[in-house]
């Protein structure tokens, strides 16, 4: 079976989750900014799409090469192995980017990107007329950064953010593989408990019972690559059905999603159904300031309101100090908070352990990490 190059692509700041994640998965890796390398076969990117919980996107890389004229960038593209990839009727569209580089026009590039694969294929399959690109989407890309061009395969599809379990949707949802990162930054541990107190649509503590039921969090979606005809149906059944074996439905959960807003509440509700995870989950309408709990050695990951518009200034400033109140005292639980307020741990009362610089979407945002001390005794009663 044919070993490709391989890159999972992801947001900044985010790449050692990736890379772990592979590792942890099997493969050797390299890290890089917004991308980690590694290598397999067409079974190891079903894999890796299906399992990927931090990942934008499973990409061949068909070739890399220095280019610093069209010409260059023709003839090298034409060069490349383009005939065991794409079929006769295939359609592949090619997108571009193009940075610090002497070929900056991104039309041009593409253009001729695309003329030069054509060119290959008109001679693998001895064709003089147009391709109809009337077959299976292989959507192609050609990235140039410092002169040095990098043309890729998605095997991908919509972005490995899309679950499938997003029915119902909150103002200002969370990419599903975002939250996993912010879980996965945690120290939860699957047989704590765990609580997202402004839980939204649910996204937190739903991405929470995939991890604690090791679901494989692309099951329930497709994958471009799963219309190739070069991906047998039965292979993508063996990974799936090898995924679902791995699966852990008998464990107790402790993951709790409160919400002032009982609308929030029923969304998460709708969409822990949709994922297959509803009795993992426990639901209530509650502010934060009125939260309480008996239960010890606990995580807490939110994605609290922001504030970035004046007018919401006040009122957030309020929340984030209610919340210092509220949980600072548990001082067995460890507290996770995604905001971009560079001034949250002044209205939460308390300076952060560990700060870490992420991107929500575009949105420059810091987690705001409050280690806690767990106390791991067994309570005794007087005899």
């Amino acid at each position: 079976m044919q070993t490709f190059n391989l890159i999972a692509t992801c947001a900044a700041g985010i790449e050692a989750l990736v890379g772990k994640e592979l590792r942890d998965l099997g493969y050797e890796t390299q890290v890089e900014n917004g991308r980690v390398r590694f290598q397999g076969t067409a079974k190891d990117i079903l894999t890796a799409n299906l399992w990927l919980r931090t990942a934008d996107r499973i990409k061949i890389v068909v070739g890399e090469f220095k280019a610093f004229t069209f010409d260059e960038l023709f003839e090298k593209t034409k060069a490349l192995d383009w005939g065991s990839l794409l079929p006769m009727d295939a359609k592949f569209p090619m997108e571009g980017r193009s940075r610090n580089s002497k070929l900056h026009s991104v039309p041009d590039a593409q253009a001729i990107a695309k003329k030069a694969v054509v060119s290959k294929l008109t001679d693998v399959y001895h064709r003089r007329t147009r391709f109809p690109e009337t077959g299976a989407l292989f959507p192609l890309e050609v990235v140039i950064n410092k002169d040095k061009v990098m043309l890729t395969l998605d095997t991908t599809g919509s972005s490995l953010f899309k679950r499938g379990y997003r029915v119902a949707k909150g103002i200002a949802p969370l990419k599903e593989n975002m939250a996993a990162a912010l879980i996965m930054l945690t120290s939860w541990k699957t047989d704590m408990p765990f609580v997202d107190p402004m839980c939204g649509s649910g996204t937190l503590p739903i991405e929470a019972a995939l991890i604690g039921r090791n679901i494989a969090p692309g099951f329930n979606r497709d994958f471009q690559c799963e219309s190739w005809d070069w991906i047998p149906d039965e292979l993508a059944a063996q990974v799936r059905d090898e995924a679902d074996a791995k699966a852990d439905y008998d464990s107790e959960l402790q993951i709790f999603a409160s919400d002032i807003d009982g609308n929030m509440v029923e969304a998460t509700k709708q969409n822990a159904q949709e994922a297959g995870l509803f009795y993992d989950i426990k639901y209530k309408q509650l502010a934060v300031q009125d939260f309480k709990t008996d239960l010890k050695n606990g995580v807490v990951v939110s994605n609290p309101p922001y504030g970035e518009r004046m007018s919401d200034k006040e009122s957030i400033v309020r929340l984030y100090h209610q919340m210092g109140q509220v949980f600072k005292p548990l001082t067995t639980w460890s507290k996770y908070f995604l905001t971009s307020d560079l001034e949250f741990e002044k209205h939460y009362g308390q300076k952060a352990t560990k700060k870490r610089k992420l991107y929500n979407g575009s949105l420059r945002t810091d987690y705001f990490q409050y280690w806690g001390h767990p106390d791991f005794r067994k309570d005794h009663q007087n005899d």
